[in-house]
């Protein structure tokens, strides 16, 4: 604990942002270039040093916080680094894409502001490519086993890594045309640059992880024939089927998926193309989902100069302090929080009818409008109470030429025939089944992340990555050293 009494004597002071007006301009990551350095010592400073580090227990890879924020706080950075690393495969995603439920966890958030832990990490991720902290780690021997992991989202590539190291070879196969997962094509520039995701990938091919892209295995090749060339296979395919919206009206054109929409805009960054087919300029938009991908969804449109954006979210408007009676520290709260996206459209003013920045709070769709060639042009809406009640007299109209739906995800693509080719059981709500040690039904084949989880968090997804490593390995070879931070039963805090 550098400083003592740093908590008491240095306020909270976050990574500033750019300019809206600049920022909406670029697909730049919207954060100020150089700022965090400056301050992130003396917020690193801010940290207890408590006797029992809740934040610990409120992220699931274990990350040993209180231990790298000291390291920081003295700009001690190869020891932060190697710190960090030893729990978080990729801790340069989880410092810019985590919502940070190990600040939640602080104990210093019992009666103020937590510590910048996701700010520190970020700096430490970043320093660590700067001054060369991490390095390919190759295995010095082979085992002569091999693995396929099938997806390249955060859990596929955390696996296919750890796997890597302990000397396995493996092969991450890939149904799109670049590695990466919904990091990739799902997580929009300005809250990710892609070259942060190149490197790792390139670090990872040095250690001697290969990679199959274009390969949709099911479909392009058999689940069966797929199994039968590797001693073992994990299946991190991720939970892609998006939940839908059945009102009337939803078969006009121009309402459409988030998944659908996103991937055209993160490719015309890519420059595959010039312009998205879907694109919002122009258009009245309306997102249908209050959470993290319909506020993408509301960033993109603002960049691609939508004449108006309004987000729906059917939950009341949060307070903006936490409900100790409902949601007690140290569990991850449902409060008002102000993402970039929704600072941007405040400002801008994109959605003049909103509540609050661009979004309409206990908002429920009741039906789509459209002319006579059938193409969306408004949607109809009511007010709901905290049980999804219809409340009289509070419809609405807005218009809407284009309309994104961003209401999460169910399980596992299933499109592709993997999970029948193989056969594998699945849980009633539509994640592959897997036992305490990641394994599916079918010998030699395991299950993790999203998949057999359900949608979560980027921390749970490495999370998920690591452990199912450490049960791959231990059956490869009948023990491990890999570190298991997680079950695949275990859960987030909550009351």
């Amino acid at each position: 604990m550098a400083d003592p009494k740093g908590f008491m004597t240095t306020p909270r002071q976050e990574w500033p942002r750019r300019p809206v007006e600049e920022r909406v301009g670029d697909w730049d990551e919207v954060y100020v270039p150089g700022a965090l350095l400056p301050i992130i010592s003396k917020q690193a400073d801010r940290c207890m040093d408590c006797g029992v580090p809740f934040c610990h227990e409120a992220c699931p890879l274990g990350n040993l916080i209180p231990e790298w924020n000291d390291l920081v706080s003295r700009e001690d950075w190869r020891a932060a680094a190697d710190r960090l690393h030893a729990t978080n495969n990729f801790p340069e995603f989880t410092g810019r894409l985590c919502p940070a439920p190990c600040e939640a966890g602080c104990v210093l958030a019992i009666n103020q502001p937590a510590v910048t832990i996701k700010n520190v990490e970020c700096a430490i991720g970043d320093r660590a490519w700067e001054e060369g902290f991490a390095p390919p780690r190759p295995p010095d021997r082979l085992s002569g086993r091999t693995v396929a992991v099938i997806g390249s989202g955060p859990t596929g590539l955390a696996a296919a890594q750890q796997l890597t190291r302990a000397g396995h070879t493996v092969a991450v196969y890939e149904r799109d045309d670049r590695i990466g997962g919904l990091m990739r094509y799902g997580i929009p520039e300005f809250k990710m640059e892609k070259h942060h995701l190149e490197r790792r990938i390139e670090q990872m091919r040095a250690e001697g992880t290969k990679f199959r892209t274009s390969t949709a295995v099911g479909r392009d090749i058999g689940a069966g024939e797929l199994r039968s060339r590797y001693d073992a296979v994990v299946i991190a395919t991720g939970a892609t089927a998006w939940r839908e919206l059945p009102v009337p009206g939803r078969e006009l054109s121009g309402i459409e998926q988030a998944m659908e929409y996103l991937p055209l805009a993160n490719r015309v960054c890519e420059g595959d193309l010039e312009s998205s087919p879907m694109s919002a300029a122009g258009k009245h938009v309306v997102i249908v989902g209050g959470g993290d991908t319909g506020a993408d969804c509301l960033g993109t449109a603002v960049r691609e100069g939508a004449a108006s954006v309004t987000q729906l979210d059917i939950y009341a408007q949060p307070g903006a302090e936490r409900d100790e009676d409902v949601e007690p520290w140290p569990t991850y709260p449902k409060i008002y929080r102000l993402s970039a996206a929704h600072e941007e459209a405040r400002d801008l003013e994109t959605a003049p009818a909103a509540d609050a920045d661009a979004r309409l709070f206990a908002a429920s769709t009741l039906r789509f409008a459209g002319d006579a060639d059938g193409h969306v042009r408004s949607l109809h809406l009511v007010e709901v109470d905290a049980q999804r009640r219809q409340l009289p007299d509070t419809g609405r109209t807005l218009p809407a030429d284009l309309v994104l739906l961003a209401l999460g995800f169910s399980g596992p693509d299933r499109t592709d025939g993997l999970i029948e080719q193989l056969g594998l059981e699945m849980e009633p709500r539509g994640t592959i089944t897997r036992d305490a040690g990641f394994a599916t039904n079918v010998p030699g084949v395991f299950a993790a992340g999203d998949a057999a989880r359900g949608q979560s968090l980027i921390v749970w997804a490495i999370a998920e990555g690591r452990a199912v490593a450490a049960a791959v390995d231990h059956h490869l070879t009948g023990s491990s050293r890999l570190p298991a931070p997680i079950s695949p039963y275990d859960r987030p805090m909550t009351v």
